[in-house]
């Protein structure tokens, strides 16, 4: 029985049931979001934002009033979502910022230490210790977890969706300072974030330097590549030439009907860059997806997977938000208006250790390996080995927890 024949979805969902060991049960976690909706097949709605009145799991909301954009645009009010662990000490000197991936949120891990994206490297004990440190994970300005985002109410009650500003790394950062201002932070002993995450962490240093004590920046970049423009300009068109986007205002479509074609398009194009030919070619090679012929209109068991993907983004991600987060990691650029990148790359003093995944091909190890070379307070850039490409920094927890440890162990960099 071939895959249209075997049920109503559409196409390019991936087949549930059965669950098949070779795509759908990964043997490899393929994480990067804290909080994950049930998979089970159901239809999918126009966003998959957290919105007013749903759970909030263990999100808190901070209030931190109108923002005015980098770009001229006009926020009247701003709430940012985020998650903490730990407590803060007296002097205020044990606080560590995490910032999230792409399509991540502020759940790192859990009180219970049971879920979230990075649930193997924060906690007691672990290598940032929340027995040590004070922990803080806000999901970005523009986001759908819970901060004001394109899916939040605007002033008028309704999802602010095509009206929503153009916004930066820059304004995103300002939103986090608020945040630490209002926690009583006056300096993060540490920084830390990968991919995305490591965009903010950079320009968190080159904006608040003051207020920056030390960074982790784990396969990521002072300013985005050509390559990276073109692959999240790429991903963007594939959301709005979905006939279901309505130009941003598709909130109150049905079920169904929204832009998750494109949205899941998007996904399957970026999933692509963040893993690497060894896993897909030893993982799938060209096997078929069970009870589908490649030769008949079905598929191959790579493309399940990336189905497989596409779906459970859909489910639990806003198309505009999307769009406005991969539109600031276009614009990336700390050194714009402020003399060039290398000249604030090199201006940099903090301490910092800057992490490469030898397979990573969406940030190339000899580009990582730059920016370490540049940065006054790093040694040479650390590798991560992996067979996963970029997505080694969720996968290779192991040698991720030995990195974040050694650096935060040195004597050198904290004295607490």
């Amino acid at each position: 029985m071939t895959h249209r024949q075997s049920h109503e979805y559409p196409a390019y969902l991936v087949g549930y049931p059965p669950i098949t060991p070779v795509t759908d049960a990964a043997p490899v976690g393929d994480y990067d979001t804290g909080y994950h909706p049930p998979l089970v097949r159901k239809p999918i709605p126009a966003t998959g934002a957290w919105l007013p009145g749903d759970d909030p799991g263990e999100r808190k909301f901070l209030d931190i009033g109108p923002m005015n954009l980098e770009l001229g645009g006009k926020l009247p009010s701003v709430t940012l979502a985020y998650e903490t662990w730990g407590e803060l000490n007296d002097d205020g000197t044990n606080a560590v910022l995490l910032c999230h991936a792409l399509t991540g949120d502020s759940h790192a891990t859990s009180k219970d230490g049971g879920d979230g994206w990075w649930n193997d490297i924060v906690g007691p004990g672990k290598a940032i210790d929340t027995d040590r440190w004070f922990v803080v994970c806000p999901n970005v300005l523009g986001g759908c977890q819970g901060t004001t985002g394109p899916a939040s109410p605007a002033p008028d009650g309704k999802p602010w969706g095509s009206r929503w500003p153009e916004i930066t790394i820059r304004d995103m950062c300002d939103a986090e300072k608020r945040l630490a201002d209002s926690l009583g932070i006056a300096q993060w002993a540490l920084i830390a974030g990968a991919s995305f995450g490591g965009n903010r962490v950079m320009e968190w240093a080159a904006s608040y330097p003051e207020m920056t004590g030390a960074i982790a920046v784990l396969v990521s970049a002072a300013a985005t590549t050509a390559e990276q423009i073109a692959y999240a300009k790429t991903q963007i068109q594939a959301i709005v030439l979905d006939p279901g986007f309505n130009g941003g205002d598709y909130y109150d479509h049905p079920d169904g009907a929204g832009p998750h074609r494109g949205l899941g398009l998007a996904r399957e194009l970026a999933h692509i860059t963040y893993r690497c030919p060894i896993e897909f070619d030893q993982r799938f090679g060209r096997t078929p997806q069970e009870g589908e012929d490649p030769l008949a209109g079905g598929r191959y068991a790579v493309s399940s997977y990336l189905d497989h993907h596409a779906y459970k983004l859909a489910l639990r991600f806003d198309a505009n938000s999307y769009i406005a987060i991969s539109q600031s990691m276009i614009t990336h650029d700390i050194g714009r208006g402020r003399g060039g990148t290398d000249a604030v790359v090199e201006a940099l003093e903090m301490p910092a250790i800057v992490v490469a995944v030898n397979t990573d091909r969406l940030f190339y190890p000899r580009d990582v390996e730059r920016l370490a070379a540049q940065l006054q307070g790093s040694g040479p850039a650390v590798y991560v080995e992996s067979e996963y490409g970029h997505d080694g920094f969720l996968i290779e927890n192991d040698q991720v927890t030995k990195i974040l440890r050694d650096f935060l162990d040195d004597p050198e960099v904290f004295t607490q």
